[in-house]
């Protein structure tokens, strides 16, 4: 999904409907985002899928007792007959072994439906469970970058290509966004010692260390209307928001390359 954004005076802001950020599904459906609910019900999946291995790990600790045991339907036969056995009447090795087979196959069988069922309950709820993961994270980080005021105001580039450059740098802890730098440490706030950045304060750090900074913040290296320079080539290649997603890896990197140097731009 996409988050739907508007523009006011010149900035983009993301569209919100009751509180919540809409974005536009791949039908253009809007759906407005309710990131409480979805952090609760991650919480409540994690929880039923840990209850469903344990009972797994369980009824696997039980079959153990009766290893060896194949057949259950012999294994109640052989129960049967040891009750209607006369008290002083003693039961074979042969006869003792076939019960225990017996039994061991029944409580293997058992445990092996648990178990199955256990492991397909679990496959399904952390599918479920990645999928808000990944839904709570495009509302937290994406709409971090649609809704950023120094993004609005100090950024030359579209925020969803800024987002293609530095989203990675950003993830959501306990439903917290927490910035790291290039090296993977925590970049810590300047304006609040001692605590993380907040996503703008991140931001620009991120932006400040990176080398074709100038070609990625307004005013800098360009005009004052903010639009980069072509360097003398009138035929610049523009890219669309779908023409950059449908590249590989590799040449998404070049392109960014190029908008930096001012030889390309990017548009929503």
């Amino acid at each position: 999904m996409k988050l739907k954004t508007i523009e006011v005076n010149g900035a983009t802001y993301a569209a919100v409907q009751d509180g919540k950020p809409v974005y536009v599904d791949e039908a253009g459906k809007e759906i407005a985002f309710d990131a409480p609910h979805t952090i609760g019900t991650i919480t409540r999946l994690n929880g039923e899928a840990k209850a469903h291995r344990e009972a797994k790990e369980a009824a696997e600790g039980r079959l153990k007792a009766f290893e060896g045991i194949e057949d259950a339907e012999a294994a109640r036969k052989a129960m049967e007959t040891v009750r209607n056995l006369d008290q002083g009447q003693l039961v074979t090795a042969g006869k003792v072994q076939e019960i225990r087979d017996a039994a061991a196959k029944a409580a293997r069988e058992q445990v092996e439906a648990v178990a199955m069922a256990s492991a397909e309950q679990i496959a399904k709820l952390e599918g479920e469970r990645n999928g808000l993961q990944s839904a709570l994270y495009e509302e937290k980080i994406g709409g971090s970058f649609s809704r950023s005021k120094f993004v609005a105001e100090k950024v030359a580039i579209p925020p969803t290509f800024l987002q293609a450059q530095f989203g990675k740098h950003f993830a959501v802890e306990n439903g917290k966004i927490i910035a790291k730098d290039h090296a993977g440490n925590p970049i810590y706030s300047r304006a609040k010692p001692g605590e993380v950045a907040d996503f703008d304060e991140a931001l620009e750090h991120l932006i400040a260390a990176d080398p074709y900074r100038d070609s990625i913040l307004k005013g800098t290296n360009s005009s004052g209307s903010g639009a980069r320079p072509s360097n003398g080539n009138g035929g610049a290649r523009t890219y669309t928001r779908a023409e950059f997603d449908k590249l590989p890896p590799a040449q998404q990197s070049a392109a960014m390359v190029a908008v930096r140097k001012g030889e390309a731009s990017l548009v929503d």
